[in-house]
């Protein structure tokens, strides 16, 4: 894997030192294979009613080994789901591990108790890093006195990054919630390389929402969009989310010139011209 920037490189050297020469473990299957709903959820109300649930709570959704990414709009479920499975499987929804027994929600999610988690090998290890409550958990982890502390004293992205290096390294099940949203271009392609690895290495399985084209287009990685009409395994090529970005970087003004006006008086529209 080549990274494009040095400090990437740099940093990931420095959070796999020591580990480097352990060895990949070999394992015959994978933490999670397949989730289902209990017939305790009402399929009127809320998260019933997400079409991607409604369909979960018909057909199960398998997920296969290695890297797994759940991409959709707004609305969709994504982060319903990830969340479901962070709770069913015992991690904290504001993220963190099992061990970390640092937890500023203590209600459950709306999903998660209401699934039934077919497990295998592993399945009692994992993390959930989430990028927009990961500053509470490291402010957390600070004022009980962690190792970890240090973590504030780097950029949100650089710390988002480090921690993902750092806690997803053995096998295990690792959730995460758009990391893209903290992370710049270089460092995506950084967490895409370490997806690989600690997947191939080591038999961990990775399940990651995101909106990122860029990330999802992990060789080898399993796509589900959702939509309205649920979810489906799709080709990277063909998502919406991806046919959206050709479009625009295509040719920007197409899309702009709906959202944006350029302040020229040609372009205003007559009736504010009075």
């Amino acid at each position: 894997m080549v990274w494009s920037e040095g400090g990437c490189s740099r940093l990931r050297d420095a959070c796999l030192r020591g580990v480097a020469g352990a060895g990949p473990e070999v394992i015959s299957t994978h933490p999670i294979k397949r989730i289902e709903v209990r017939d305790d959820l009402a399929e009127d109300r809320w998260p019933a009613t997400i079409p991607a649930v409604a369909q979960l709570m018909r057909d199960g959704m398998d997920l296969p080994p290695g890297v797994t990414f759940i991409v959709g709009e707004n609305g969709s479920g994504k982060s319903t789901l990830i969340e479901g499975i962070a709770d069913a499987v015992g991690l904290p929804l504001e993220g963190g591990d099992r061990q970390s027994d640092i937890r500023t929600i203590e209600e459950s999610s709306a999903l998660g108790p209401h699934l039934v988690v077919h497990r295998g090998s592993h399945a009692s290890q994992g993390f959930f890093l989430r990028a927009e409550s990961m500053q509470g958990w490291i402010t957390k982890m600070a004022e009980l006195g962690s190792t970890r502390a240090w973590l504030h004293n780097v950029s949100h992205g650089e710390s988002y990054l480090a921690m993902a290096l750092q806690f997803m390294r053995k096998p295990g099940i690792y959730l995460l919630d758009e990391p893209e949203s903290a992370l710049s271009f270089a460092s995506v392609l950084a967490l895409m390389g370490h997806f690989d690895e600690v997947t191939r290495e080591t038999g961990a399985q990775v399940v990651c929402a995101t909106h990122s084209p860029v990330l999802c287009a992990l060789p080898g990685a399993t796509i589900l969009e959702l939509s309205d009409r649920g979810f489906a395994e799709t080709d990277w090529a063909d998502l919406d989310l991806v046919r959206a970005h050709r479009l625009f970087f295509e040719d920007p003004m197409r899309q702009l010139r709906h959202v944006v006006r350029s302040g020229h008086p040609s372009d205003a529209h007559p009736s504010e011209m009075d």
